[in-house]
């Protein structure tokens, strides 16, 4: 594993690149978090076939804020970079919750860097039933909070609060994609999701269902945490979806019999 600052277009990137095992995978991960608080959730499912890279959004991490680095257009615009410039053509993405939005993103926006989608918890509308988040509550970390933000960030812990509350504003205006726009994506795609997910399973569905070549799995007895959940479970689940990439043929289809070429 190779990890350090990379200079993407101009700013000091937090980036890390596992063992080359196969076709190369992008981790994306949540928003307010960072690529080690679920590497060691997701990398079973992916580091033995596939030749890995995460790295650490803007205002994430170890990566230093920038204006703007919170609405999900800049960071489309940076997981694109990120894939033209150090992965250097298409990917296989996975991400999670907001991870999950920007792959969806990029996948509307650049096509041709998509290979495959894994979406877990993902929404793809900020008005997805459930979720309500108020950019005016009070935000305060205790110094355990305050540790991990100081350990990571080259930015003071008063900008970590300040980016708490943009996120919250964000998230209540963002993201805005369409299930008309979701239909135009035609790479295979993995929805996966917990049973009790902060949006609503309606919407989980609707995401599922809008999609050209998707699968749909949702794991009982969970929450938006259920790769650390269940984590046995939801590496399979990923596992056997990239065992076979193929447009699903099924013995008795309803959705599927109608996208069939």
């Amino acid at each position: 594993m190779k990890s350090g600052y990379i200079d993407l277009r101009g700013h000091q990137t937090w980036s890390v690149e596992y063992a080359n095992n196969g076709q190369p995978l992008l981790l994306l991960h949540g928003g307010l978090s960072t690529h080690e608080d679920w590497e060691k959730e997701i990398l079973p499912a992916v580091e033995r076939t596939h030749h890995v890279f995460a790295y650490d959004r803007t205002g994430h991490g170890r990566t230093g804020v920038r204006e703007g680095h919170y609405h999900f257009d800049f960071q489309c615009d940076e997981a694109i970079a990120y894939l033209d410039d150090v992965i250097k053509g298409p990917a296989h993405l996975v991400g999670t919750s907001d991870g999950g939005v920007i792959a969806l993103l990029v996948a509307l926006k650049r096509p041709d860097l998509v290979k495959s989608l894994v979406l877990i918890g993902t929404n793809y509308h900020w008005n997805s039933g459930g979720m309500v988040f108020d950019e005016n509550a009070d935000i305060s970390w205790d110094d355990e909070e305050k540790a991990i933000w100081s350990s990571r960030s080259p930015d003071p812990i008063e900008v970590g609060i300040a980016t708490v509350k943009k996120a919250f504003g964000i998230w209540g205006k963002e993201p805005n994609m369409t299930v008309e726009q979701l239909a135009t994506i035609t790479c295979p795609t993995l929805v996966m999701a917990s049973d009790d997910e902060p949006h609503s399973n309606h919407h989980t569905v609707e995401l599922y269902e809008a999609l050209a070549d998707g699968r749909l799995a949702i794991i009982p007895g969970t929450s938006h945490h259920l790769m650390e959940e269940k984590n046995e479970l939801g590496t399979a689940m990923i596992i056997d979806f990239y065992a076979n990439l193929s447009f699903p043929i099924t013995k008795w289809p309803r959705l599927r019999k109608g996208k069939l070429s």
